[in-house]
């Protein structure tokens, strides 16, 4: 069907319904042409396979985090940091920046660190996601929050969670760096109090424990 031809139709059967005005015609006939109706998810075509479209309503989200399932209905634009925080209650990482610069919400998925604000919460289901609250275990703290603690690479915090995470993802990967490798390692973590000395102090008394 042509699209002057819906559009006649739609005209005729709002003349059937007096009861219909001109302003809500335009905003049926707006809305029909913006969203096709889909009987089902659509796919696309991306890095050569096929993707299902999501949106713009919510779907059903399912998360493992720490090793316990979670589930919510999200909209797909909402991304793991979000979902994290604001549908389960998971806050151990901050938003700070909220632009994937800061390192503030630095967490693990598949062992990788990642920045969880730029992540899509709907792109992290089937993963392994790590935040800082598994570390501490039977009211212990981990080795590397415990040296964070005890070198005072900390002041108001809110970067705090993100280093460590980053920081245990460094130390598992090469468990005695050098300077050099702590410096790349970490950089892509900001303080903005300035406590990298003792950050750095931190990773280097876990680096001498062989952590």
């Amino acid at each position: 069907m042509r699209d002057d031809d819906s559009f006649q139709d739609k005209k005729e059967a709002v003349e059937d319904h007096p009861g219909v005005s001109r302003r809500e015609f335009l905003k049926i006939s707006t809305i029909a042409a913006a969203v096709p109706v889909v009987a089902s998810t659509p796919m696309v075509r991306a890095a050569g396979e096929e993707v299902p479209v999501y949106g713009p309503g919510k779907t059903p989200v399912e998360l493992t985090v720490n090793g316990k399932a979670y589930k919510a209905s999200l909209e797909p634009r909402v991304t793991l940091l979000d979902a994290l925080r604001d549908s389960f209650d998971i806050t151990g990482a901050k938003r700070v920046c909220d632009r994937g610069e800061c390192g503030a919400c630095t967490m693990l998925l598949n062992d990788q660190p990642v920045y969880a604000c730029s992540i899509l919460a709907i792109d992290a289901q089937g993963k392994k996601i790590t935040t800082v609250e598994s570390l501490r275990e039977e009211g212990q703290l981990h080795p590397v929050q415990q040296a964070f603690v005890e070198n005072d690479a900390s002041q108001c915090g809110f970067c705090t969670p993100g280093f460590v995470m980053a920081c245990k993802a460094m130390l598992d990967k090469n468990p005695n760096p050098t300077p050099e490798q702590m410096r790349r390692g970490l950089s892509g973590n900001f303080c903005r109090c300035g406590t990298y000395a003792g950050i750095r102090a931190a990773v280097t008394q876990m680096a001498q424990k062989g952590a």
